[in-house]
């Protein structure tokens, strides 16, 4: 990450940014405007990835801001801009996500910063003075290019993408006990089989994610015990991922597939567990921004909901914030094949140009 930022960081300053990394591990390029520090506008996005990934997932949003700024005329705006690249989105390290862009609105917990501590020191920063991290001047927005991470923008075969908003999500662990029994000498009537009944929830998952409009659900997980070829499974544990842009069809649809999973528990003589893992609201794009970022963009741009949580999301329940994402050739993210089109960088790069100008004429009036 050093090396990551020390490069980033020198592409900052070759497009007329003021560099400096906070206690948070956020990497962070200032152009200033006609009066510095009266009013800010962001872009940016993450730096860090997950293991065996591609080359865009984060940064692609960071450079692209960067190449936003070289590309404006050499004149001061009515506002500074200020490029991000926030640390730690993913999640990976500590199992805790997003903590460069939590830290930025002062919702990062005591929790988080002792865990983080150690290695913010490690790499020269000051855990002490995290709190300073937080914005000062409230921003007049926040803008994220993003890979769509998705097959629908190839699919359709168009460029380019405005995010109406980002999914609420929902997470548990089922898990059907019953009991463990001699494959050859159980006869079927008399089966306490927990894997029976996993597999016949896991068919009602689809199909409540098949017939309920633009939810998807996951089972990505299956532990079972004692997972012997002539045994028959005792207790089987499965995941379940839900995601919709409206909470209350996400939560409609997690209460039916609970309601599921108990009747067929109560069929089979097994008993159930539930363990809600997260519960995540969705969160809405600023609308306004997003209009205008409509605006800056070619006719009929279409509007679409992601899936994946963003930094975007941290920051717009705080800060007016758009997004725009690119396609992903292939819908391949987080792998080493993870591509995007030179044509719908370039394409993303205008939009963000005209934004940008747009907005200086508006704040200028």
């Amino acid at each position: 990450m050093k090396r990551c930022y020390q490069v980033v960081g020198e592409w900052m300053k070759a497009a007329g940014l003021s560099v400096s990394i906070d206690n948070a591990g956020n990497l962070r390029g200032v152009r200033s405007g006609v009066v510095p520090g009266k009013r800010v506008f962001l872009m940016g996005s993450h730096l860090d990835t997950v293991r065996d990934a591609g080359a865009f997932d984060g940064i692609l949003g960071v450079i692209l801001a960067i190449a936003v700024v070289e590309n404006l005329p050499n004149v001061p705006l009515p506002f500074d801009i200020e490029v991000i690249g926030f640390s730690e989105e993913e999640g990976v390290r500590f199992n805790l996500p997003f903590i460069g862009s939590r830290a930025l609105v002062g919702t990062l917990d005591e929790h988080a910063v002792a865990v983080i501590s150690p290695a913010l020191r490690e790499f020269g920063l000051d855990p002490a003075k995290i709190s300073d991290v937080k914005l000062k001047t409230p921003p007049i927005g926040f803008l994220e290019f993003h890979i769509e991470q998705g097959p629908i923008l190839e699919h359709v075969n168009e460029s380019v993408g405005l995010v109406d908003a980002i999914a609420g999500q929902t997470r548990a662990t089922l898990k059907f006990t019953g009991s463990a029994n001699h494959a050859g000498t159980t006869p079927m009537h008399l089966r306490q089989d927990a894997l029976a009944a996993g597999a016949q929830w896991i068919t009602i998952v689809e199909h409540i994610a098949c017939t309920t409009p633009n939810l998807v659900a996951t089972n990505g997980k299956i532990e079972l015990q004692p997972n012997l070829g002539n045994v028959i499974p005792g207790e089987v544990t499965v995941s379940l991922d839900v995601r919709h842009s409206d909470d209350e069809v996400r939560e409609n649809a997690c209460a039916l597939l609970r309601h599921s999973a108990a009747h067929i528990a109560a069929e089979r003589m097994l008993t159930l567990s539930w363990t809600e893992t997260l519960n995540q609201r969705s969160v809405p794009m600023n609308d306004s921004l997003t209009r205008k970022l409509e605006t800056a963009a070619p006719q009929g741009i279409r509007r679409m909901v992601s899936g994946a949580g963003h930094d975007a999301m941290i920051l717009a329940p705080y800060i007016p914030s758009a997004m725009l994402f690119l396609r992903s050739p292939g819908g391949i993210s987080h792998h080493p094949a993870e591509s995007v089109l030179p044509q719908d960088v370039d394409l993303a790069l205008s939009i963000g140009q005209r934004f940008i100008e747009s907005l200086a004429i508006e704040y200028k009036s």
